[in-house]
């Protein structure tokens, strides 16, 4: 019998791959300076306050996104979840929600830091 109780199955390897793409667009906004050059700009361009700025919406981004990568890591390594199609459901799109409450931080933080 399956665990899913209105019988829709979507492949877990669905949002895995979303969960994936979201952390790599975390990493590179708030890691590898895409955030910073997006609200701050480039070369002449560059404010070093609104970077400064936006350094801190990074440090408030990292604990979510922390979160995030580990409900991702968690709910493929622990057996009790991975065994158990709807727990892995949950948690993989609890994992993928996190990650835009990540991405959403730097992007208000961002924005605010522009002003």
């Amino acid at each position: 019998m399956s665990e899913r109780p209105n019988g829709w199955w979507i492949s877990p390897a669905i949002p895995t791959i979303a969960n994936c793409a979201l952390a790599a667009l975390w990493i590179f906004s708030a890691l590898g300076g895409w955030g910073e050059a997006a609200f701050c700009g480039e070369d002449e361009g560059h404010d070093p306050s609104c970077a400064a700025g936006f350094d801190d919406a990074v440090r408030v981004s990292a604990p979510v996104a922390v979160i995030a990568a580990a409900l991702a890591v968690t709910a493929w390594t622990v057996p009790a979840v991975r065994r158990r199609p709807y727990r892995l459901d949950v948690l993989l799109a609890v994992a993928a929600f996190t990650w835009v409450i990540a991405e959403g931080v730097l992007f208000v933080g961002g924005y605010q830091a522009k002003a």
